[in-house]
């Protein structure tokens, strides 16, 4: 992703990662380490409908106007290629009313069981800033669920070259190749070149 064409920011506090997700903040946190400074806050946002980055962008838009500050909203879809990439951003509903077993039974008629898992971050860095998207893909498959039944849908999605789901691979070793690694890794390399600077002394 492309920086602010050299010129430095002073962003006042920051930036509001939006969630109120414990295992993905456990997994950001994980991920970003100490690289950029940010804080969580769970905001009630509207559920959006529309294409992925266009529902990423408003969300930021409108949490940065909560916040009146930096923020950093995520969406994660996951994308099955019988269906033209749905569920996709309404992944979350779909397994909350059909459950693994049904997201199985969306491809019971396709040979084709490839899906891949998508990450969007959006970074608005003011009410009036344009957010800007980062977008990370993991290929991989929809199987039958295996692993530990406690972060959404990662039973039953096995990423390309592996055995395991990503419920059964180690934390570590997930986070090393997830959708969400590859996209948190395009938003460290924008602020890395970025130049932002950060208000640390409270004042703001």
């Amino acid at each position: 992703m492309s920086g602010s064409g050299g010129a430095m920011r002073v962003l006042p506090r920051p930036v509001t990662f939006v969630t109120g997700n414990a295992k993905k903040l456990e997994e950001v946190r994980a991920i970003l380490g100490q690289s950029i400074p940010f804080q969580s806050l769970k905001l009630d946002l509207p559920e959006l409908q529309g294409e992925p980055e266009e529902i990423s962008k408003e969300k930021a838009r409108l949490a940065a106007v909560q916040v009146n500050g930096p923020v950093l909203v995520e969406d994660t879809c996951l994308c099955f290629n019988a269906l033209n990439g749905l569920p996709g951003p309404y992944i979350k509903w779909f397994l909350q009313k059909t459950g693994h077993e049904g997201l199985n039974n969306l491809l019971k008629a396709y040979e084709d069981k490839s899906a891949y898992a998508m990450c969007i971050f959006s970074l608005a860095l003011g009410p009036e800033d344009e957010p800007i998207t980062f977008v990370g893909k993991t290929p991989g498959k929809i199987v039958p669920a295996r692993g530990p039944n406690d972060f959404g849908w990662d039973p039953v999605f096995q990423p390309e070259g592996y055995e395991q789901t990503y419920a059964e691979m180690p934390k570590e070793e997930k986070n090393k190749i997830s959708h969400r690694y590859r996209a948190l890794s395009f938003v460290k390399a924008h602020f890395a070149s970025a130049g932002y600077i950060f208000q640390t002394d409270g004042s703001a």
